[in-house]
């Protein structure tokens, strides 16, 4: 990709190009192609200093990216059973990663993943909501909305979602902290996080599936979670 500097530099090269074959031979011309040749090098050095800083912040990058694989994991039995299925599925609002306002009836109309997960940044959580990503296209197939809610704060969620790749939103449910995760019955007041719960909700608003992972580390099945969203767009 060229930018207007790299054009103009491209430019005065070919001009030099022309006049040079025009100037008789002399200390002038000589010094004239030294001073060239200074300013090519120059420009060598600085592109291979440039792209060596690009690999470099590649580098900074896939390590800050790869983080959780030597973080702390958890563990521990699920403490809570969630809400039942048939239930009217509460409404919240809280922020996303860029602090705009998200509600869960903004999204009634469609059938909603709703993902409670303890933390950002540990082992399973990353795992799990990667997994998610890859399989976007299949959940739009589905008609479902994909929403995570943890009780990081929206910064957090904004520097995991660039360095996981999450585009789907990430709600932070930091203040007042797990206040939604109670409303789900999910919340492990004793660690200050939630479960790892999953539920669907249909398009009318009611949870037509859930599940809380008996241990912590316990990644849903996808499988299964796919299952659950053909047979609610197959149900009359």
């Amino acid at each position: 990709m060229t930018t207007p500097q790299t054009d103009r530099m491209n430019e005065l090269e070919q001009r030099f190009s022309q006049l040079e074959g025009q100037i008789q031979d002399s200390p002038n011309k000589e010094a004239l192609s030294i001073l060239h040749a200074m300013i090519q090098e120059g420009r060598r050095e600085i592109l291979t200093l440039s792209a060596d800083k690009s690999q470099e912040d590649a580098r900074s990058f896939e390590h800050v990216a790869n983080l959780y694989k030597t973080a702390p994991g958890m563990d521990g039995e699920a403490e809570n059973e969630g809400l039942p299925v048939g239930t009217l599925a509460p409404d919240f609002t809280l922020p996303d990663a860029n602090g705009d306002q998200i509600s869960l009836s903004d999204f009634r109309g469609k059938n909603v993943l709703l993902v409670f997960y303890p933390l950002d940044w540990s082992p399973a959580c990353s795992d799990q909501l990667s997994l998610y990503q890859s399989e976007l296209e299949e959940f739009e197939k589905q008609d479902t909305q994909v929403i995570a809610v943890s009780v990081d704060s929206l910064y957090s969620h904004g520097a995991w979602a660039a360095v996981r790749g999450i585009t789907f939103p990430l709600l932070a449910d930091f203040q007042p902290k797990g206040d939604v995760s109670r409303l789900y019955n999910v919340m492990r007041s004793k660690e200050g996080f939630s479960e790892r719960a999953l539920y669907i909700v249909d398009r009318e608003g009611v949870i037509y599936y859930n599940n809380i992972s008996p241990r912590l580390p316990h990644i849903p099945d996808i499988y299964e979670l796919f299952e659950k969203l053909e047979a609610l767009n197959a149900a009359p």
